[in-house]
């Protein structure tokens, strides 16, 4: 069988994580790596095993074996690259946001359906095991109707003055940080969770740390605190640590959600219920092997992942037995597997439905921040505008 090629643009915190979950699917096989500069891209391959190394992703995207690219670059460079990817005529899994704005993912959708690729987008979150099996009970009634969700997601990488990091700069994470960076993974996965689409916003958003201590070399995501020798730049900061949002479904169901980059402790911890009219169901990050379910009138319930408890749906997505936790890497090896065999299989992007965030879940997830963004400069409610369309 002939495995499919790919190529991947950027290597910093996220490219990796991809070569290692394309690496598990056995069909498919990274080729070519493409970085900032010759040297840098030769050596990057030489450590990851990868044949081809460019140091102009636009000679990649040239190479007539490459058949899909994942654009893993910082955000500032989305767009542009993602607009190339499709243009020539290439399938692509971006990283999010998708853009860096409404305008530019509206656009990229409508290439990615005018040249007929696939096109994904990394929210991985909703491919945990347990949370296709939530998805199934939500549809099937088991929760009963939705009256309620709420969650957060809270980290704390950026805790400290002397945190920094290319994601702080507007010209280069965008306009907003804490919502567009890991608010939009909280709304992508309750959405999917529940089947409902979040419609209208209202945002309380902060800056925690005003100023912010540069290091003059630079730092990588996630990389830890910087030492104390290291000299410094005082830098003004003005995208939020902190926000909390409450949100109106399309259905009228309500919820709230907090997001923090500045909560000591809190390493990756996305967490939500769902409090419905029947039972209850709470879900954490840091524990995704675990359910809790949440009775009125009898003992709670922690479901932990096992495909012998699963329904038939949510069977294919767990792929060990139980007691052999799935974590966050399997998750997005799931995002891959669905991507990829979606792609071995020939499906039309334009007709097949997909079980893998596509681009335009991605253009919902940046009209959604535009909302939240909105909402706190007039300090009102605001609705979800997609293209022309105002959801409701």
């Amino acid at each position: 069988m002939n495995k499919v090629k790919v190529g991947i643009i950027g290597t910093g915190f996220i490219g990796p994580t991809h070569i290692e979950a394309i690496r598990r699917l056995g069909f498919v096989e990274v080729v070519g790596l493409a970085e900032s500069t010759q040297e840098a891209a030769e050596q990057k391959a030489a450590e990851l095993g990868i044949p081809k190394a460019y140091g102009d992703y636009r000679d990649m995207l040239k190479d007539d074996e490459i058949q899909v690219v994942h654009n893993c670059t910082p955000n500032h460079l989305h767009f542009a690259i993602n607009k190339e990817i499709i243009l020539a005529g290439k399938h692509v899994v971006s990283e999010k946001p998708l853009a860096m704005s409404s305008e530019e993912s509206a656009e990229l959708l409508e290439l990615a359906k005018k040249h007929n690729v696939v096109h994904g987008v990394n929210f991985n979150y909703r491919q945990f095991p347990i949370l296709k099996q939530l998805e199934t009970m939500v549809k099937n009634n088991e929760i009963g109707k939705v009256n309620l969700v709420h969650g957060s997601y809270l980290q704390d990488w950026l805790l400290f003055e002397t945190d920094y990091n290319w994601r702080l700069a507007p010209e280069v994470g965008g306009k907003s940080r804490a919502i567009a960076d890991i608010g939009s993974h909280w709304c992508d996965t309750v959405q999917y969770v529940t089947g409902k689409k979040i419609v209208e916003v209202f945002a309380d958003l902060a800056t925690v740390v005003p100023v912010r201590k540069k290091p003059t070399a630079a730092s990588a995501t996630f990389g830890g605190q910087a030492s104390a020798e290291e000299s410094y730049e005082d830098v003004a900061i003005n995208t939020e640590d902190y926000a909390s949002v409450l949100v109106r479904f399309n259905d009228g169901t309500k919820g709230v959600f907090t997001v923090s980059q500045v909560s000591a402790g809190r390493k990756n911890r996305l967490d939500f219920e769902i409090n419905g009219s029947k039972s209850s169901a709470y879900w954490n990050q840091e524990e995704p092997e675990k359910l809790w379910i949440g009775h009125r009138d009898k003992a709670n319930e922690v479901l932990l992942a096992n495909p012998a408890l699963f329904s038939d749906e949510a069977k294919a997505s767990i792929h060990h037995p139980g007691g052999h936790n799935e974590g966050w890497p399997d998750a997005l090896k799931n995002m891959m597997l669905n991507f990829y065999t979606f792609v071995r299989d020939g499906k039309d992007p334009h007709t097949d439905q997909a079980n893998f965030a596509t681009f335009e879940d991605g253009h919902l997830s940046m009209c959604i921040t535009d909302a939240i963004l909105e909402s706190h400069e007039t300090q009102k409610w605001v609705k979800v505008a997609v293209g022309e369309e105002v959801l409701s």
